[in-house]
């Protein structure tokens, strides 16, 4: 059932002992403190936070990382589905700045390294690198950010996800989800405790499911490996990290406002074939991304007494392909008139060139049959209805539907290097403090396009595993180097800090079928300028700090797929952040509020080939883009985290953002609120801890957003709450050092809204999903 949390006997099993062993065990006394709930920014010129404890808790262990920031003052995250399973439908949104699927404006690392893009085409995002269960916490800057951040995509600020070291003691983790959904995953972790001189290792795997909550009928699926070791020595620290990350997904469509108000609980994908290929190119399973990553660095650290240096190596495989079913064949082969189309009669495959037309159906010969003259189509769905040549009624007696099985392709390799040097040192008996570093990155990408035969499209997607088009190949080779260095001085009254640095970005797009369209491209950044002041107050544990930088996104390798993105006019998009804030931070409260304004230049615009309107399949996943002038932002981001008692805590944020189009097409108005930004959000969490214990609920507000650049269609405000509650006990039994049983509902309300905002449409929010975890430690 759609909402029924299934429980397999295991779980039963497991839970029924578990509250015996509480019961038996539950010795720890009434006034034992709560865990930290508070979210403690750096004391650095910039806004900044990071996720806590509980900010995991109010997530299911099967959610994606990326769902565990959505808290923090200024960030707005949206996933297809509670648990993240579709980074199709995954937007991201800080300052007006977007992670969506036309939009790529803030950056993402992990352990500091950069993800390579977070582009659906391709890219991959935090969640494919790390297991929730892995993820040690995450610091967001929403702003000017460090210097030192490596991402070419980072104008809106950076998300740094970071993995658990080891520990020194030795032990397994066993963790089970079920939830809603079918929604289950099953986590294991060794810790090996010391395996060599001062070296300690864990390793672990997890395998994930659960279908899609509109119809049950797509599944999600997910397998993870993943590995770290630390090494310690004195001034010396080594560690190395490997993940694995295999995923199917299901995706979810984006539909209008109009298409909400009708039906909120139906994306416009359906659950069964029909026969009818025109209708059958929204069947949910057809609909579906397929993705491997394999990512995996080896990280150096040398502390002396007035220096540092510190270094990595890291390498990045992706491979895997996108699907979608369009409803005909293309005519590749020209076949003569009233004849067999080979395309459908044998298993020729076609490379490069272009389609003659389109075949819809045909007679069991294979020859293509033309639709009655003056019949009109009874066609109504999908797209707001389909023409004659799509409908089977306006066909004679035994005409054979025909359909296509696209397959896009995407092949990934990087492999760069990071080192930083830090040297500490006086002027004037003032500590001084410089650091400089570098980044380099080799990164090739592939892309290829094949169309296959669906074997029989009146009964089933399945398709002929042999290509009969290869419509193009395509290689993308881009180089990055980023420079910069930073000088900051105490003056005890204020830490001022000074830097620059230099993205130096070469791309080149090869065409495999045809070298007189290869292309290539520069995308250097000016000498980027940052600097900023932290100082103390009057008021004991109150700074002040201001903070400036130049960003800078390098144009992508996309922007060269598309004949239609005139690469002589594009330019990279700049943008100039100012972050003027204060900090507080004490026993009992812990707050800051930060005034921001952000200037971004040359926007780029991603023109999609699918919309509530229809899709061009020709064209296919990454469009074409074109500079549209920019966008204003300022607003004011509070949050501030209060311990209440021994047992209780709460912590709270509120966000004002204005973000507005300078100039540009006309179809992004001066002065038109940019769409998908909310100009409001604002977050409550109470959090309660008590003996074995624990329990909180959380509730985010996020206001009226514009779901067009025209600010036409207005997206109503909504509001959504977690919950969580659960018990944990240490040494229950013998043998077991912990245990642990934790139960989340998200959305408690079921409310219905609209959620993440892409090209000017939008994808329906998770309703309301209950998950139980057990987790045991030995």
């Amino acid at each position: 059932m759609k909402n029924t949390l299934s429980l397999n006997l295991i779980t039963a099993a497991l839970m029924a002992s578990f509250t015996t062993s509480v019961s038996a065990n539950n010795t720890q006394s009434d006034d034992d403190t709560m865990e930290e709930v508070a979210v403690v920014a750096q004391s650095v010129s910039f806004a900044n936070n990071a996720t806590s404890q509980e900010m995991s808790k109010q997530q299911a262990a099967m959610t994606s990382a990326l769902a565990i920031i959505d808290n923090l003052p200024g960030v707005l995250v949206n996933e297809g589905d509670t648990f993240g399973s579709d980074d199709w439908s995954t937007t991201v949104s800080i300052r007006g700045f977007q992670l969506s699927l036309d939009e790529q404006q803030i950056g993402i690392t992990i352990d500091g390294i950069a993800n390579g893009n977070s582009n659906y085409g391709g890219g991959a995002k935090a969640n494919r690198y790390i297991d929730t269960e892995n993820l040690g916490t995450v610091q967001v800057s929403q702003g000017t950010a460090d210097i030192a951040s490596r991402s070419n995509e980072a104008l809106g600020g950076t998300l740094n996800f970071t993995t658990l070291d080891p520990t020194e003691q030795a032990g397994l983790t066993l963790s089970m989800t079920n939830g809603d959904f079918d929604a289950k995953k099953y986590f294991a972790r060794y810790q090996t405790g010391e395996v060599l001189d001062n070296t300690y290792a864990w390793v672990s795997v997890s395998s994930s499911s659960n279908s899609d909550w509109v119809q049950q009928v797509g599944n999600s699926e997910r397998d993870h490996l993943a590995a770290k070791l630390m090494h310690v020595n004195g001034p010396l620290t080594v560690k190395a990290y490997a993940s694995y990350d295999d995923v199917t997904e299901a995706n979810y469509q984006r539909i209008s406002t109009e298409q909400f108000a009708i039906d909120p609980t139906w994306d416009r994908l359906t659950d069964q074939i029909t026969g009818t290929p025109y209708v059958d190119q929204v069947f949910r399973n057809g609909w579906q991304t397929h993705r491997e990553n394999t990512f995996g660095y080896v990280q150096a650290t040398y502390k002396a007494r007035n220096w540092a240096l510190s270094g990595n190596v890291y390498y990045h495989h992706n491979e895997g392909r996108g699907d979608w079913i369009p409803p005909y064949l293309e005519d590749i082969s020209a076949d003569g008139f009233n004849q067999p189309h080979s395309e459908i009669t044998t298993n020729t495959s076609y490379t490069g060139g272009s389609s003659n037309g389109r075949i819809y159906f045909v007679d069991n010969e294979g020859r293509q049959l033309n639709a009655m003259e003056g019949c009109a189509s009874s066609i109504t769905f999908p797209y707001g209805g389909a023409g004659a040549e799509f409908d089977p009624k306006c066909y004679a007696a035994g005409a054979i539907p025909v359909g296509s099985y696209r397959h896009t392709h995407y092949g990934k390799d990087r492999l760069g290097f990071n080192a930083d040097f830090t040297y500490y040192g006086k002027i004037a008996d003032m500590d001084n403090t410089v650091r400089a570093g570098i980044w380099y990155e080799d990164y090739q990408r592939e892309e290829w396009r094949d169309w296959h035969k669906r074997i029989d499209a009146r009964v089933s997607m399945n398709f002929d595993n042999t290509p009969y088009w290869v419509q193009y190949n395509r290689e993308f080779n881009v180089d990055t180097t980023m420079l910069y260095i930073e000088n900051e001085l105490d003056f005890s009254i204020a830490r001022v800090r000074v830097g620059a640095k230099k993205f130096l970005v070469d791309l080149e797009g090869i065409n495999q079928f045809d070298n007189s369209k290869n292309t290539s491209l520069a995308s250097d950044s000016d000498t980027l300028l940052s600097a900023g002041i932290v100082a103390p107050t009057a008021i004991d544990s109150l700074e002040i700090f201001a903070g400036y930088a130049e960003n800078f996104a390098a144009i992508k390798d996309t922007v060269l797929e598309r004949d239609s993105s005139a690469l002589d006019e594009i330019e990279p998009e700049t943008a100039e952040n100012i972050d003027l804030g204060l900090r507080y931070a004490s026993d009992k409260l812990n707050a800051s509020v930060t005034y921001y304004d952000v200037t971004f230049d040359n926007r780029l615009n991603f023109i999609a080939p699918d919309s509530p309107d229809g899709i061009n399949y020709s064209i296919g996943n990454n469009g074409a883009y074109e500079n549209v002038g920019g966008i204003e932002s300022n607003g004011i981001e509070l949050s501030a985290t209060w311990y209440i008692s021994n047992e209780w805590g709460m912590y709270t944020s509120y966000t004002h953002n204005d973000s507005t189009y300078t100039g540009g097409l006309s179809t992004f108005p001066q002065g038109n609120t940019v769409f998908g930004s909310a100009e409001d959000l604002a977050v409550v969490s109470f959090d309660w801890q008590k003996g074995n214990y624990f329990a909180g609920i959380s509730t985010k507000w996020v206001g009226d957003r514009w779901m067009d650049a025209e600010n036409t269609k207005q997206i109503d405000a909504y509001v959504v709450s977690d919950f969580y509650a659960g018990v944990a006990v240490e040494a229950p039994i013998s043998g077991v050092k912990a245990m642990e049983l934790r139960f989340t509902i998200n959305n408690i309300t079921d409310k219905s809204y609209l959620g993440g905002v892409a090209n000017q449409s939008a994808w329906i929010g998770a309703p309301r999903t209950a998950a139980i975890n057990f987790k045991a430690e030995f």
